[in-house]
């Protein structure tokens, strides 16, 4: 009789089979994880543009708040000095919006100088990148909705925890 080496057919299915169970168990909580990490980094994005909008209301006096996102980043390189429309404030890729899978808006209203503001976060994909938005008004409390897309912020939602 000849001597057969390697498994046979049945075996490599077995072992086919435990990895697809393993990663049927591990996905879903990699998933979990990561739209953890997004909500987690928003939190700290809305967190740093209220910082960063009450240094530039203190700043600027005669401006007010920032009118929008961009107005606290800009072009800092070198020996650029900050002004009151490129401020230096927050890095490029949170002043242009987007950042670890949610859309970031700031925005000041009132006469000059504009005396409140509202910035929130949505997830860009529901359910993907996150399933929580976050927003804040001048008193930088960081707030929490259940629904993922805000379009301002009152001061009423929650207080995130």
């Amino acid at each position: 009789m000849r001597k057969q080496r390697g498994f046979s057919l049945i075996e490599l299915l077995i072992v086919v089979a435990i990895i697809l169970i393993i990663a049927a168990i591990a996905i879903p909580n990699l998933l979990r994880a990561r739209i953890a990490a997004n909500e987690a980094s928003a939190v700290s994005s809305i967190r740093t543009i209220s910082t960063a909008m009450i240094s530039y209301n203190s700043t600027y006096p005669t401006v007010g708040f920032a009118a929008n996102l961009s107005a606290l980043g800009g072009s800092c390189a070198g020996s650029t000095v900050p002004t009151s429309s490129s401020a230096c404030l927050v890095d490029s890729t949170l002043a242009g919006g987007t950042k670890s899978g949610y859309t970031f808006v700031a925005a000041a209203s009132g006469s000059a100088p504009a005396g409140t503001y509202y910035t929130y976060a949505n997830p860009l994909t529901s359910n993907s990148t996150g399933v929580r938005s976050f927003c804040s008004v001048q008193d930088a409390v960081v707030r929490v909705t259940g629904t993922s897309a805000v379009t301002s912020c009152a001061g009423t939602e929650t207080p995130l925890q």
